[in-house]
């Protein structure tokens, strides 16, 4: 499969991307994007939410008044949870939100992506991705060359560019990331995936 290459000026290049097929060309399974996408959502979660339950909120643990002859409700502790001020019932406590998914999922739901990409016209090739200064201006002029201006758009590099990472960063719905550990909730989170062939060649070997 062959696709297109451009310059940071929007220019089409001669060459051509090569594309694996057994990456770029398979058909998406979505259920592995959605295991794959669940548990690195699940795993941001802190899971430190905690109510007192009846034996840990304060006051006596002795009967409040004796069971029969007031002409009131029997009780036996006043911190039960049907109490004002009592313990809650059944509250939240510590945990691990964290899901554990298959590495061959994990591959696959990135591939399943890339390829989705792909087909919908939604990923781009440049080749390469460099700014000689961290200033915003830079990186918003490689946007209006690409027309991309509008749009909610990822860039994968995979050498490290700190001029790229910080020049990016004051722009709306524009995202930097290093292409050997983007996740598949970044891959799927936009609307225009833009690589640089280096990036292209670490995919390929997937």
């Amino acid at each position: 499969m062959k696709l297109d290459i451009y310059n940071q000026k929007g220019s089409k290049l001669s060459k051509k991307a090569d594309l694996n097929d057994s990456v770029f060309g398979i058909k998406p399974s979505e259920h592995s994007v959605y295991l794959s996408v669940k548990s690195e959502l699940a795993a941001k979660r802190q899971g430190t939410s905690k109510s007192k339950g009846k034996s840990e909120v304060r006051g006596t643990g002795s009967k409040p008044y004796k069971q029969k002859g007031t002409g009131r409700a029997r009780v036996g502790l006043i911190r039960n949870p049907s109490r004002v001020s009592g313990g809650t019932a059944f509250g939240p406590e510590p945990r691990d939100y964290s899901l554990k998914v298959n590495r061959k999922v994990k591959v696959l739901a990135k591939k399943s992506i890339l390829s989705s990409k792909v087909s919908s016209d939604e990923l781009m090739v440049l080749d390469k991705i460099s700014l000689d200064s961290h200033k915003t201006k830079g990186f918003s002029e490689i946007l209006k060359s690409l027309g991309l201006n509008s749009t909610k758009v990822t860039f994968l590099i995979l050498d490290k560019n700190d001029n790229a990472y910080r020049s990016s960063k004051n722009i709306h719905n524009v995202k930097v990331l290093s292409s050997a550990n983007v996740s598949s909730y970044d891959l799927v989170n936009n609307d225009k995936l833009v690589i640089d062939e280096e990036t292209l060649k670490y995919f390929n070997k997937i």
